[in-house]
């Protein structure tokens, strides 16, 4: 469980907070084996004997103090008796119980119910592929299909669906592959004449992995795409015989669920969808409405950039509700270039814990290594967050992908958890005092995330197990917990010296998708601009009391826009413009998909700090040959280029990896770089700890087109877009900065 705070030093108080300029709040990443230093938590089991705060509801942990027959909570300061146990326990040396021996403990929870819960833990997974596409769209699902088959574990079930204006199920457990249909009412409103069950039984759809991938492979190849000719005799025929579409996807999905979900709690405890789509619903339930893209323009009064952004239907709100209620966790792969209306389909994946993906073509797509990547590394599920406080502050806000208890405050489900999902808090002062100056009881927040895992039972002693699950999996429950101190600052000075830019990049990224969500892109940029006018007039003017204190009034008159004096703030200006040149907040104008605007929203609302820093700001590094790295980091400007005598750049904006060689490089230089040299382990280091594949690009200046590397050269281009390459770029920007802050200082 990593855990970055804005700033290791809180606030005082409410003043302080304001005075400082900056967001207040953290990011956790809940499921990362590690804490942001690297260090793993303490193991242990019994993780509902944990003594619990009766007044607060917070843990037991190292920062409370232990009398031999009472503790004190470190959150709230209420005196807690012990029960006999755990007097007994905390009577051995505490270095042998994890949770006096450290502040981020991970404790295994009994299971509810009986021991056969322990067998149902079947992992299920079921791909949902759109048959109204094209043969290349196919080709490519059956690849990613091939390769997900590589990464699933023993003992997990496959079932195979298709949609078109009609379902197929198949059943790949006899010697060949059957498949049945069932038709999609063309109407909205109309529900499907059969259920799924009734057309084929849950178990002959879902196959055993281990006994029938070669079977699953096979009936992958017999898919082609729906004729025209299949469409119209299919029911699809609109007004005076006019041919609509087939994209039945809602009506398949809401049919998917509801099958899948009388099997929940019996055979699995969740169950993940593929769903790949090659277009627009355009028929049956939950259809889509795409002719919105291109009437836009169409009133003059209508922002266009706000037009596009909320969902024009409830329908996949309310699917997803459905999809959690049955176990089901859906992942949307989406392979198109036309305008599909993720706005409206993202609350399918995003509310039911999974994931949205978005390739322009099957060209150079990278849905088979995404697809392995994904299955291939640990995940939790049916997981709940809470966060807790010392009394003096409160959770404000919370961002990310998970929903809210309809009861408790600050208790937040997530359907399905890898080890990259992050999540962000902002905080505010519960009262007007803040935290004492004097006072011996620093800040402590605590975070409990209780989590559910599959395990195979490979790895667990076999005396624990009823004879029926070996070789199976069990599921098991787990509780982690993570307690931290943070120290007051005495002064804004103590503030901005503490303070982590790359998370407070991560909070104004939040902020920014949700008011752009409601108000429209030039709000979203509105707000950015104003945050950092304000964040440089009080940094202003904190340092000009300062260097007045001392006699020095020289520098009162010259506006600081570069933040000079203060490190841990230089680069956010920096990052500021970059936020604003990135497609997540720039004009439709300037040729921004609202597709691939929503699936930014969605890729950076769930990055730590550090990769969400690399994806507005990427990083670029220059080699003088590819086993000799020259400089780690340059500005993104043509001008870093030129001023460098290095032939090679590696830039990396985490989705996208380019390798650029100069137009003045050495010909001897061997491109692309050879796999075995320096710059090709950096390459596949980076890529290694990506949540999704990059796209890596070997770009030669001069000979081939450089735009794509180009264009991420940013520094030089006007934030506004009006102009591109006006070498005026970041520089004006900060002459703009500098005018508003001035105003905002009189």
């Amino acid at each position: 469980m990593a855990v970055r705070a804005t700033a290791s030093r809180f606030p005082i108080d409410s003043d302080a907070l304001e005075a400082s300029g900056l967001p207040w709040g953290l990011t956790v990443t809940p499921f990362a084996s590690k804490d942001e230093t690297g260090i793993g938590p303490a193991y242990g089991s019994n993780g509902h004997l944990l003594p619990r705060c009766e007044n607060c509801y917070a843990y037991f942990n190292t920062y409370c103090e232990l009398d031999q027959w009472a503790w004190t909570c470190s959150l709230c300061g209420t005196l807690n008796g012990l029960s006999s146990d755990a007097i007994a326990r905390y009577s051995y040396p505490h270095d042998s119980i994890p949770e006096t021996s450290s502040s981020f403990v991970d404790l295994e929870l009994p299971l509810d119910g009986s021991e056969e819960e322990m067998t149902q833990a079947r992992p299920v997974y079921v791909a949902a592929i759109d048959l109204s596409s094209s043969e290349e769209f196919l080709e490519l699902t059956k690849s990613a299909l091939l390769a997900a088959l590589e990464a699933l574990s023993p003992g997990s079930l496959f079932g195979l669906a298709t949609f078109s204006h009609k379902i197929g199920l198949y059943d790949v457990q006899g010697p060949i592959p059957v498949v049945k249909n069932v038709f999609i009412p063309p109407d909205a409103e109309s529900k499907l004449p059969l259920e799924l069950e009734d057309a084929m039984p849950l178990l002959q759809f879902l196959a055993p992995v281990e006994t029938c991938k070669d079977r699953i492979a096979a009936a992958l190849e017999t898919l082609r795409p729906i004729t025209s000719w299949e469409r119209s005799s299919g029911a699809a025929q609109g007004i005076d015989g006019v041919l609509m579409g087939g994209r039945g996807f809602g009506t398949a999905m809401e049919a998917l669920f509801n099958y899948l979900g009388s099997e929940f709690g019996n055979t699995f405890a969740l169950a993940r969808v593929f769903a790949f789509m090659s277009g627009p619903p355009d028929y049956g339930r939950g259809q889509l409405d795409t002719s919105r893209y291109g009437e836009q323009y169409a009133s003059k009064r209508v922002d266009a950039d706000r037009a596009l952004l909320p969902e024009q239907t409830p329908f996949y709100k309310d699917l997803a509700t459905i999809a959690v209620q049955s176990g089901v966790c859906v992942d949307v792969f989406a392979v198109t270039n036309e305008y599909t209306d993720l706005a409206s389909l993202k609350f399918l994946s995003i509310e039911s814990g999974g994931s949205l993906f978005l390739y322009s073509s099957t060209d150079d797509s990278t849905l088979p290594q995404d697809m392995f990547r994904m299955l291939n590394r640990p995940y939790a599920f049916n997981c709940v967050l809470r966060l807790r406080t010392s009394t003096e502050f409160k959770p404000l806000h919370s961002y990310g992908h998970f929903f809210p208890d309809p009861q408790y405050e600050n208790l937040q489900h997530i359907i399905c958890c890898d080890s990259y999902a992050t999540y962000a808090y902002d905080f505010e002062f519960a009262n007007n005092t803040g935290f004492s100056r004097h006072s011996r009881e620093p800040p402590v927040v605590q975070i409990a995330f209780q989590y559910t895992v599959v395990v195979p039972t490979e790895g667990l002693q076999n005396s624990e197990l009823p004879s029926s699950s070996r070789g199976k999996h069990v599921l098991q429950k787990r509780l982690r917990i993570r307690t931290m101190q943070f120290e007051t600052a005495q002064n804004i000075n103590e503030i901005y010296d503490s303070v982590d830019h790359e998370v407070v990049l991560s909070l104004l990224v939040h902020k920014v998708i949700l008011v752009s969500l409601e108000d429209g892109v030039r709000e979203g940029r509105a707000l950015l601009h104003d945050w950092l006018v304000i964040l440089t007039a009080q940094y202003n003017d904190a340092y000009n009391l300062v260097q007045y204190k001392n006699g020095n009034k020289s520098m009162s008159s010259q506006i600081d826009i570069t933040f000079s004096q203060c490190p841990q703030l230089e680069p956010l200006p920096r990052l500021v413009f970059a936020l604003l040149r990135n497609p997540l907040l720039r004009f439709h104008e300037e040729g921004v998909h609202p597709d691939y605007r929503i699936y930014l929203q969605c890729l950076f609302s769930v990055l730590e700090p550090s990769s969400l820093h690399c994806g507005i700001y990427p990083s670029l590094t220059s080699y003088s040959t590819p086993d000799k790295q020259a400089y780690p980091r340059h500005s993104l400007s043509r001008a870093a280029l030129l001023t460098s005598d290095s032939p090679i750049f590696f830039l990396d904006a985490y989705t996208t990896l380019i390798v650029f060689y100069t137009s003045t490089a050495d010909p001897s230089l061997p491109f692309p770089p050879p796999q075995d040299c320096l710059l090709r382990k950096n390459i596949n280091m980076v890529k290694q700890g990506r949540s999704i594949t990059p796209k890596l690009m070997f770009i030669r200046g001069g000979k081939d087109d450089a735009t794509a590397f180009e264009n991420y050269l940013i520094e030089e281009q006007d934030v506004d877009g009006s102009g591109f390459a006006s070498a005026k770029g970041f520089v004006s920007f900060l002459d703009d900065i500098s005018q508003s802050v001035a105003e905002y200082m009189k």
